[in-house]
Formats: C-alpha cells, structure tokens, sequence
C-alpha cells in the first residue's frame, strides 16, 4: 500500500470516527427537507391564496421554508466559523465579512418567520364566527377550501357534508373556512409555531455568544453558563415534535429532531 492510500485511508478513519459522517448526513437529510416544505408550502399557498395576493402575503404562505432556508445558511455559516476554515482564513477581512453578510440575511429571514407567525397569530384572534354561514354546502363550488390540522380541501357538492362537524364556521383568510373544532385546533397550532420559532432563536443566541466567548479564549462565567442553560429548550422543542407526532405531522416532527441533532 502507497504512502498516499495510507493518508486517504488515516483521513477517512479520522473523518468517521469524529462522527463528521453522521453530522453531514444529517445536513443532507435537513436539506431534503427543505425541499418537502417548499412542496408543502406550495400546496397551501394554492389553496388560501387561490384568488391572488400580495408579495407579503406570498413571503407569509412561505415562511416555512424560507425559515428552514435561512437555519440551513447559517448552519453553514456555523460549520465554516468553527470547523471548516483554518483560524488564518477565518480572520481574513474578505472572508469574515462574507459570512457576516450571510449570517445578517439569514436573520433577517427568521426574523421575517417570526412577523408572519405573530401575524397569524392577530389575523386568528381577530376572526369571528361566519354567522351567514349554517352549512359548508352554502360554500360549495366558490373556490373555497376547508381546513383544519393544517389540511386544506378544496370544498364541493360531493364533500360539503362529510368535512365539517355543526353549524358554526369560522373564515380564517380570504376563501379558507373552518368549524368550530378545526378554529380551536388552528389556534392551538399557531401557539405552537410561535413558541418555536422564538425559542429557536433562543438556542441559536446561546451559541453565538459560546462561539464569540470561545473564540476569545473565555472558558468561564456567567455568560458561557448562561450559553450552557439555554440548552433546556431543547426539552421544549422535543415535546413540541411530539404534539406533531400525535396531530399525524410526521416531517414536522422529522425535521424537528434533526434540527436539534444538527446543532
């Protein structure tokens, strides 16, 4: 065996027993993931925005994925920061302005995530109960859709009947109606999105301040603790992924627990 097998072979041991395999294969499969939100968010954003909206509204159906768009870049940005680039390159002016300027817009885009989720938030406090409305079937053949657990169904004659429960319904947005279960149901899902969200960038806050405390030598204090403690939450996010598991959202779930496991 050649000198250089050997050193491809002492790099490919190395490679795997340091677990960089499991850690990019895990990248990979979040990527893939990405790809499963950007279809789902699609199908919804048919449904409730069937008539047409604006940029805003368009970014809002959206912001599942641009979300998980923006945890991908700065997941790299993270495994450049800390592994990836040798401390001489992580130095250099051009290099760290760069990925400063990914990092910014990937915070702008959760930041954005977190606009659209306290804005449903509002837009579902401030629904009222479609009084004019006693049957689903007054709605069918109108370009509506029934939703509820997240589910939307285009509404029609042969399916009026089976898709609600009583005679109270609640229109959510523009041509998206539900009754009075799928309306509690809704509320209890956009608590557990905004909680999500927020507590995300909780975690990803605490790594930051360890990475800049690290970088600068500092192996102690309340800071680096601090950093430490906030990986409480990740408990939170695991039972949050468990209502997905029991409300039938498997990729909610899936996603969740690679989230935690990339980071």
């Amino acid at each position: 065996m050649t000198n250089s097998s050997v050193n491809i072979l002492g790099s490919l041991t190395a490679f795997l027993n340091s677990g960089q395999l499991l850690k990019w294969l895990v990248y990979a499969l979040l990527s893939i993931n990405f790809c499963f939100y950007l279809m789902e968010d699609f199908g919804v954003a048919s449904q409730v925005l069937r008539g047409g909206g604006t940029w805003l509204q368009w970014t809002n159906e959206f912001s599942t994925s641009l979300d998980v768009f923006g945890w991908l870049g700065l997941l790299m940005v993270f495994e450049l920061d800390t592994h990836l680039l040798s401390d001489e390159n992580a130095e250099r002016a051009l290099i760290r302005w760069s990925l400063n300027a990914i990092r910014l817009i990937c915070y702008v885009l959760l930041i954005h995530t977190v606009v659209a989720r306290v804005t449903d938030m509002m837009e579902y406090v401030g629904v009222e109960k479609a009084n004019e409305v006693t049957s689903l079937c007054q709605l069918a053949e109108q370009e509506f859709s029934f939703t509820e657990n997240n589910i939307y169904t285009p509404v029609n004659a042969s399916n009026c009947n089976d898709l609600a429960q009583g005679q109270d319904f609640y229109l959510l947005k523009k041509k998206v109606v539900t009754d009075k279960d799928g309306y509690s149901f809704e509320g209890t899902n956009l608590w557990i999105d905004l909680q999500d969200v927020l507590l995300w960038l909780l975690i990803i806050a605490a790594i930051e301040m360890k990475v800049y405390l690290q970088n600068r030598g500092i192996t102690e204090g309340r800071m680096l603790m601090l950093a430490h403690v906030a990986k409480f939450f990740y408990g939170v996010l695991f039972i949050h992924a468990g209502f997905w598991i029991y409300t039938g959202h498997w990729l909610w779930a899936w996603d969740q627990s690679l989230w935690i496991m990339g980071f």
